[in-house]
């Protein structure tokens, strides 16, 4: 007899489907486990065999084969214990075959018996519920799989005495219920801020179109405040929005108890972090923060300071909204549409734009010229908006003006993002319904532009070098100030000002 259990695979945030395969014949005692699996699959053994003794169950003296299908799909995790568990349960007897029947199991065994909680269990879910399957899985993980439907059957246990226990019907599971996360207190607020009126007004144009957005300034002068805010003026995640982002989550495992938060995701690595870090990667191929700032916020504060090659990196999911992280036997796609906000000083020191300051090892514009040539031309030709900080002056803080808050910014950037959301409803697209989003091929079609706009597009088209991606991206940006002005038209004024927060040529060397 050949015991069968349901349980999945990660590829990426995809949950692939795994037959785990229990045979007990006779012959040399043997427990072996094939079908591609890694060192934690492997030690399963040791897991399961404690685990059902603790239980009160005890494995024949016989040749124990599980075999996880297919057998050409790299198997990495722990959540395995718990299906190879319940199919050896099945095959000695312990638990009816049907009773496990159209259900797809995960979960850690710890040596006592009790199932541990394990990463994926909302992709598995949604996978489950998509082949028809109901759920089984550590009580710790019920309220995360709740998600995924609320007709999907969930048996959420503590242990494996009660999964038998319900499987016998001497003890009943109920369904978990969907946990959501709330805050310790409320978002900073951009009240706090003194003066910036110019970096407000940036942000909030970033806020409400999703444009990348460059700060350059003196240390001091708020660049990471204002950073910190910008979560306070954005919208909360559509309940689309927040399926996929709790998905890369999930795996990476950032869901504490099962609990979901619709709070757009903000992600603000240390300039050391390596590509793998950044990008994704390593020994398994793990979401890295731009996977994990989906549609939310990517901060990257000293920018030159990370390593050029890592910069660089990000170029192509920039564009994509996707990065592929690409191994000798398999290839992983991460969703990766983020908003970049960065901030730098305009040299090493940080005072070369000070009034009266000279720097000692060499001219201050030298100094400023090889600190940004740490940043590429290609790089920098993604930003959307590049505005300078200034210094706060001390008669802002002394008698500091109560400034807008968050939540009246937010109420004009939701409006906004209502108004790109109607524009772009009938617009077939992968990315969000934004105007940073918008593809070339249909940026014509959005701008309806007047004479006045035309000619002054023309003219800063050839005196600013602009390139084809930077002419785009004005014109979005130009689409966003118009959308907050309420204007269907974009004019002469809204393309002015988009114009003045690109990158200048000497911003944007080599």
């Amino acid at each position: 007899m050949i015991a069968r259990v349901a349980t999945v695979a990660f590829q990426g945030i995809e949950a692939v489907a795994v037959d785990v395969q229990a045979q007990i014949a006779p012959g040399r005692i043997l427990f072996n486990i094939v079908g591609l699996p890694d060192k934690a699959v492997a030690e399963s053994r040791e897991r399961v065999r404690s685990a059902l003794i603790a239980s009160g169950l005890a494995l024949p003296a016989k040749r124990i084969t599980v075999n996880l299908a297919p057998a050409d799909l790299p198997k990495e995790g722990s959540h395995f214990d718990l299906p190879v568990a319940l199919a050896l349960m099945v095959a000695i007897g312990a638990i009816p075959a049907d009773a496990v029947e159209g259900l797809t199991a995960l979960g850690e065994l710890a040596l006592d018996g009790t199932l541990l909680p394990v990463n994926g269990i909302l992709p598995a879910a949604v996978g489950a519920n998509i082949r028809g399957h109901g759920l089984i899985c550590p009580e710790m993980c019920g309220p995360e799989a709740a998600w995924a439907s609320p007709d999907i059957p969930i048996i959420a246990a503590r242990s494996l005495i009660q999964l038998a226990n319900h499987f016998k019907g001497s003890q009943v599971l109920r369904r978990p219920a969907p946990a959501i996360s709330t805050r310790d207190g409320p978002l900073p607020d951009l009240a706090d801020l003194a003066g910036q009126e110019n970096a407000r007004r940036a942000l909030e144009i970033a806020a409400a179109g999703g444009h990348h957005m460059l700060m350059n300034g003196p240390p001091g002068a708020g660049k990471s405040m204002l950073a910190s805010r910008l979560p306070s003026i954005l919208p909360p995640l559509s309940p689309r929005e927040l399926l996929d982002v709790s998905m890369i989550h999930s795996v990476a495992g950032l869901i504490a108890g099962g609990a979901l938060t619709d709070q757009r995701p903000f992600r603000a690595p240390h300039h050391s972090a390596s590509m793998a870090a950044l990008v994704g990667g390593g020994l398994r191929a793990q979401p890295g923060e731009i996977s994990l700032a989906h549609h939310g916020v990517l901060f990257l504060d000293e920018l030159p300071e990370f390593r050029r090659e890592t910069l660089e990196a990000l170029r192509q999911p920039i564009e994509s909204g996707e990065v592929a992280i690409a191994r000798a036997n398999y290839r992983i796609t991460y969703p990766a549409r983020f908003q970049l906000i960065a901030a730098m000083n305009p040299c090493r020191c940080g005072m070369a734009t000070d009034a009266g300051f000279t720097c000692k090892l060499q001219p201050n514009a030298r100094c400023m010229a090889q600190y940004r040539a740490r940043l590429s031309g290609p790089f920098l030709d993604r930003i959307d908006l590049a505005i300078d900080v200034p210094a706060v002056r001390a008669s802002d803080l002394i008698t500091p003006k109560k400034g807008e808050t968050s939540q009246r910014v937010k109420q004009r950037v939701t409006a906004a993002r209502t108004l790109q959301g109607v524009r772009y409803a009938q617009k077939i697209w992968t990315g969000p319904a934004l105007n940073a989003a918008c593809p070339a091929a249909e940026i014509d079609a959005v701008m309806a532009l007047d004479p006045d706009g035309i000619a002054l597009l023309r003219a800063a088209s050839d005196s600013m070098r602009l390139s084809a991606r930077a002419y785009h991206r004005v014109l979005k940006v130009a689409r966003t100030i118009a959308d907050l002005d309420g204007s269907e038209n974009v004019r002469r004024i809204h393309l002015a000002e988009a114009l003045s927060y690109r990158p200048s040529n000497e911003f944007a060397p080599g």
